[in-house]
């Protein structure tokens, strides 16, 4: 079966470190409508912004882009996606997902072609990204979290595990795990269905929770990790970095 992608972009009000994040202005778009652009030119999919609420979705919609409204007590970022399909897509012509953060405004639309290419193996149920780390500082920061897997090829792992933990020990390479994922819909649908998982409860990471159920993830490795805007420190260097590229 061919693949049919959708880009889904969950994106909500609350945060605790920079408050109504999605809206913060970079480079005269609000952060969710940079995000959008980037998953616009990745060229694999239509893009849908997963909204939990009117001011987002009314963001999106004035910069000519399709968002929804969920429900704001939603979980999770994949919850949040799940719901949105039932009312986006409800005819399933969708069988492949990709979940963008919304808080990646920096993110190489070549590493959302990346994500997809995992999949060609029908054995694999999401796929998701990560790089090589190369600062020293992030080997031991429980916010960079590590990709573990056993290598099935020159750009590409078998996930084994993830942590915050500064892991596999020993000598080799440690991998930062970029959070977006590439789900086969099938494979979505049963993840949410799942209850959270002891290890995902323990490092706070739901990729765990697929792990845990026995399901494949392969991870592709690309050149670099985007920024994560999580703090007002973080939102300058996105500020920066784009508007370094115009």
């Amino acid at each position: 079966m061919s693949q049919q992608v959708l880009i889904v972009i969950p994106a909500r009000l609350a945060s605790t470190r920079l408050p109504d994040k999605p809206l913060a202005e970079i480079c005269g778009a609000p952060m969710i409508v940079q995000v959008w652009r980037r998953a616009l030119e990745a060229g694999i999919g239509p893009v849908l912004v997963a909204a939990d609420g009117p001011e987002i979705a009314e963001a999106v919609r004035a910069a000519g882009g399709e968002a929804v409204i969920t429900d704001p007590g939603l979980p999770s970022g994949s919850d949040r996606i799940a719901a949105a399909l039932k009312i986006f897509d409800p005819e399933r012509r969708f069988n492949v997902i990709v979940n963008l953060q919304g808080d990646l405004p920096t993110i190489e639309p070549s590493s959302m072609r990346a994500s997809l290419a995992p999949l060609a193996d029908p054995a694999v149920d999401i796929a998701t990204l990560a790089a090589r780390i190369v600062r020293a500082e992030e080997r031991d920061n429980p916010n960079v979290v590590k990709a573990v897997g056993a290598p099935i090829g020159p750009t590409r792992l078998r996930a084994l595990y993830f942590t915050r933990a500064a892991a596999p020990c020993g000598e080799g390479d440690l991998f930062h795990h970029i959070g977006l994922y590439a789900f086969r819909r099938a494979a979505l649908e049963r993840f949410v269905a799942l209850p959270p998982s002891a290890l995902e409860k323990r490092e706070k990471l739901e990729q765990l929770r697929a792990l845990e159920a026995g399901m494949r993830i392969d991870v592709e490795i690309v050149e670099a990790a985007p920024l994560g805007v999580d703090t007002p420190e973080d939102l300058e260097r996105a500020r920066a970095i784009l508007k370094s590229r115009t």
